[in-house]
């Protein structure tokens, strides 16, 4: 009996030892050093790449955000027209008009998971269509894919270079800014295939946007 009682002991102590050093290992050395080298070598993409402007955070590279001016009568955000307009974020909330809807709420990112046939979707889609040929004056058969439909997150940041340059014009039009310089701000903020393969060009619509705020500033219209 007392050997068993023996055993029990130190079989215990042995289990609160291994977890009283898994706990310093696992629970605070690893963490230290992991977040260590984290805001050492990767500081940026560590604090959620964000981005500044003027000093102040406006927002992440990584997630995307709407430019609105309020809400009409049935509560859908109204896009303001002086800023480029990222993709729709018709991820697991309810849709709204022209496929406008969560307002890239972080709390519902996510697919739709809506079928190509689904009559929901292709509905909000040729809402969406006719939306950005009226307002952006180009045929339905010219607007982007990424104009028309959100990505698997709902949250994507970027746009195509194409539905950037459709905006470009109007988007002049409405800062009262030369086309030209609108269309190069769109050309400089585009970036290309990552290692030259993967992927496909894209433009950060919050990057872009912020430099067409500095734009604005510059011919002192903001």
């Amino acid at each position: 009996m007392n050997n068993s009682v023996r055993n029990t002991a130190r079989l215990l102590g042995a289990g609160l030892r291994a977890l009283l050093v898994l706990t310093v290992v696992c629970g605070v050395l690893y963490p230290l050093v992991v977040t260590g080298v984290a805001q050492a070598a990767f500081s940026g993409k560590a604090n959620g790449s964000e981005v500044t402007s003027h000093g102040r955070t406006v927002g992440s590279a990584l997630l995307g955000q709407r430019y609105d001016k309020g809400m009409d009568k049935a509560g859908n955000p109204v896009p303001d027209l002086r800023f480029f307009q990222p993709r729709p974020s018709a991820g697991l909330g309810s849709n709204k008009t022209n496929g406008v809807n969560t307002q890239y709420d972080l709390q519902v990112s996510g697919a739709s998971n809506l079928g190509a046939t689904n009559t929901d979707l292709t509905k909000a889609v040729k809402e969406r269509k006719k939306w950005v040929s009226e307002t952006y004056g180009v045929p339905e058969s010219k607007v982007p894919a990424d104009a028309v439909t959100s990505s698997g997150s709902g949250l994507d940041p970027d746009i195509s270079p194409e539905f950037a340059r459709l905006q470009a014009d109007r988007v002049a039009g409405e800062n009262q800014l030369p086309a030209g310089a609108v269309r190069k701000l769109v050309e400089d903020h585009t970036d290309g295939r990552q290692l030259g393969f993967m992927g496909e060009p894209r433009v950060n619509v919050l990057q872009l946007n912020i430099a067409l705020k500095d734009l604005v500033r510059s011919h002192g219209k903001g």
